[in-house]
């Protein structure tokens, strides 16, 4: 399993709402790829920064799925470019249902 983290600057002044709005339009793409295991939405303010946390099953389909369409979309929607972090998932601890999973 990968973690890739994804990160972009929004707009000065594109307010919480406006970023949301953006990403309800992305739910069902994503929900579509069945490589994607899980993505968390993000939105640092403060800094002017969004993106997401995907947990993939690997990192190919990772990079499969923000090439150059998905990079195309974030310059046209938010003016900036993405940057791309990769990393081995060696354990989920989930306290919601108190699992330990190692992979």
């Amino acid at each position: 399993m990968i973690v890739e983290l994804v990160t972009f600057s929004i707009p000065p002044g594109m307010s919480r709402e406006q970023v949301l709005e953006a990403a309800r339009s992305t739910y069902a793409g994503w929900q579509a790829d069945p490589a994607l295991v899980r993505k968390h939405y993000l939105l640092d303010a403060e800094r002017g920064v969004a993106g997401g946390c995907y947990v993939w099953r690997s990192r190919a389909a990772a990079e499969a799925a923000h090439g150059a369409a998905f990079r195309q979309r974030v310059r046209a929607r938010f003016g900036s470019e993405p940057e791309f972090a990769y990393f081995d998932l060696q354990v989920l601890l989930d306290n919601e249902t108190g699992a330990v999973t190692e992979f």
